[in-house]
């Protein structure tokens, strides 16, 4: 017997769960309902706030409704992983994590959900629990084939570039840079790197790999990690990241970087995320005020579940306490 879903019945127990901190929730015309929900503390220590509306998200609605429905009539580890994931994407992390840790709790010995779940503590800044989840599944998979992750933003051209694998070395890697532990970092990059199997993946992980290496001071192994980037690689999503690395080997110059314009909404990825690689340049040349501006201006985006806004945070929190 299949399950008869209610979308808006549906959606207003997802907005109302008992669980969650509702900071507003209004009600303004056309049966439209806004609602704003506590996700967390910054690591500046600003709340976290995730703002549903059931208009201008509706795409995204629609689609979690359908993962609760294939859920529902197959109730299976990888649809309940969608349900998780389409969560993330509407802002609900403290939804995704409860539904990661079901996951879990069912299944003992898989490493998908506790790759979800560590990526989605690191959105809420909880990144010791990130770290253990990731160790964790990184002792799961050890010996597994590479297992193509599907993507739930395709690109432009509708090829899934990451694998699980990769995604819990990558994401371990950025925990332990977040929290200062840039020699932990280092180590889970160079795993990364063995499973980096395309240009985008490379390309990604070299550009945080180059920041942990940078961090340590380590300049020459640095610049030697980067050297085989080049402009013709074959990069279908992570152009970003590119940029970033052709602006370290000075193929680029600092001001093609900022081109984006953050009040677009399709631009203000791009600008956080070469916005935290440009004000982290200015800081490996030791200047200090215009890194703590760019910094500064990347927070003031508000895209606060954006890595670069993560890093931007990181950075800002060691200046004030210089």
């Amino acid at each position: 017997m299949k399950t008869q879903f209610y979308p808006l019945l549906f959606l207003l127990v997802l907005l109302q769960s008992c669980e969650t901190k509702e900071v507003e929730k209004k009600w303004t015309g056309d049966n439209v309902l806004k609602t704003a929900v506590f996700q967390g503390i910054s690591l500046l220590g600003d709340s976290l706030i995730t703002d549903v509306d059931t208009v201008a998200q509706q795409d995204q609605l629609k689609k979690l409704f359908e993962a609760e429905r294939a859920y529902a009539e197959e109730p299976s580890l990888d649809n309940l992983i969608w349900i998780g994931r389409r969560e993330a994407y509407l802002g609900r992390y403290d939804l995704a994590i409860r539904t990661f840790t079901k996951g879990i709790e069912e299944n003992k010995n898989a490493f998908e959900p506790l790759r979800h779940r560590g990526h989605r503590f690191i959105s809420t800044r909880e990144l010791d629990r990130a770290i253990e989840d990731l160790e964790k599944a990184a002792d799961l998979m050890q010996g597994q084939a590479l297992q193509i992750e599907k993507d739930g933003m395709p690109n432009a051209f509708n090829i899934p570039l990451s694998n699980v694998q990769f995604n819990v070395w990558y994401h371990l890697g950025l925990a332990h840079y977040l929290k200062g532990d840039f020699e932990s970092a280092l180590k889970a990059y160079q795993s990364c790197l063995t499973v980096s199997n395309n240009d985008d993946l490379l390309i990604a992980t070299l550009d945080w790999y180059y920041m942990a290496l940078m961090k340590l001071g380590k300049t020459e192994e640095a610049q030697s990690v980067i050297k085989p980037v080049h402009e013709k690689m074959t990069v279908l999503e992570n152009d970003d990241y590119l940029k970033r690395i052709l602006m370290y080997k000075g193929i680029l110059v600092p001001e093609d970087l900022l081109k984006a314009d953050v009040n677009l909404e399709n631009q203000r990825l791009q600008y956080v995320t070469q916005g935290y690689g440009l004000g982290n340049h200015y800081l490996s040349l030791g200047d200090t005020s215009k890194a703590k501006i760019i910094f500064e201006n990347v927070v003031a985006s508000g895209f606060w579940s954006a890595f670069g806004y993560i890093g931007s945070e990181m950075e800002l929190t060691k200046l004030r306490n210089e």
